[in-house]
């Protein structure tokens, strides 16, 4: 059995239907109950609380770990996380980590995380570690705004970076889960190119056959709408990359190509599969 925490987000429900797809028991794991594909168990479980966590980890082969908000800030430990996985029997964990350990490893989220990789490394388990840069799903919080004012908002509009499909991350996350030859290994992945927030929402516009206009807001406006979801001391990490991206940000890693044998999915390709969300 494996089990996928974050099942319902846009890296685990997808990765939920390719491991289902691909003939393996999967349990889906997430705060609250939702729907899941066929012949998927779901299971709600708060990994802020690892007692809930632990009676669906008993009997797994294989767990990807995707830490939700609260346990990026500050003072959260989840490192604990890879102790309960070993105590429970688990022999293989996919970890969802960040560009930003290596990018910029003193970033107060970064810390938490790094502990966490090196938790992984040292603890006995085969283990590998995502760091994707950039979702392009982010451009989701854009859609009632498309959808009503024909408008997308966001800061650093002429500033882009390589964002990647959350479906790319999700069958990369899938073969180091179902294939040995994956164990240990760390992958930068990104999208194809560099893409600005303007150039997206030029994007979208093409896609849907209308104008939609840019309006760029301040930092300290971005940031009061990030910290509606996340806490703000990640909210400034991710605006500092995407204010004033380092070269290694910039980069087109070569790694979703290297696992899947195809090249990472353009933004315009997931606008393609996601545009129904912003008509």
């Amino acid at each position: 059995m494996i089990v996928v925490t974050g099942a319902t987000g846009n890296v685990g429900r997808p990765l939920t239907q390719a491991l289902a797809g691909a003939g393996e028991q999967v349990t889906a794991v997430s705060r609250h109950a939702a729907a899941v594909p066929d012949g998927v168990r779901h299971k709600a479980a708060d990994l802020a609380e690892p007692d809930s966590l632990a009676p669906v980890l008993e009997g797994a082969k294989a767990l990807f770990l995707l830490l939700s908000g609260d346990l990026h800030a500050p003072g959260a430990r989840p490192a604990g996380l890879v102790d309960l996985a070993v105590a429970c029997g688990v022999r293989r964990v996919v970890l969802l980590s960040s560009q930003g350990v290596s990018t910029r490893p003193l970033g107060p989220t970064r810390v938490a995380m790094r502990a966490l990789e090196d938790a992984l490394r040292a603890s006995g388990l085969d283990w590998a570690v995502l760091r994707p840069g950039g979702f392009a799903s982010n451009a989701l919080g854009w859609a009632e705004s498309v959808r009503t004012r024909g408008a997308v908002a966001a800061p650093f509009g002429d500033v882009g970076v390589p964002v990647v499909d959350p479906a790319d991350i999700a069958e990369v996350a899938a073969a180091c889960l179902l294939r040995d030859r994956h164990s240990g290994g760390v992958y930068e992945l990104t999208g194809p190119q560099v893409i600005t927030p303007r150039g997206q929402a030029q994007t979208i516009a093409a896609a849907l056959g209308t104008p939609v206009r840019f309006d760029e807001l301040t930092r300290a406006e971005a940031k009061a709408t990030m910290t509606r979801f996340v806490p703000a001391e990640l909210a400034d990490d991710t605006l500092d990359i995407i204010s004033a991206p380092t070269p290694a940000e910039l980069r087109i890693s070569p790694d979703v190509a290297r696992v899947l044998g195809r090249a990472p999915r353009s933004f315009g390709n997931w606008v393609d599969r996601n545009l129904a969300a912003f008509r």
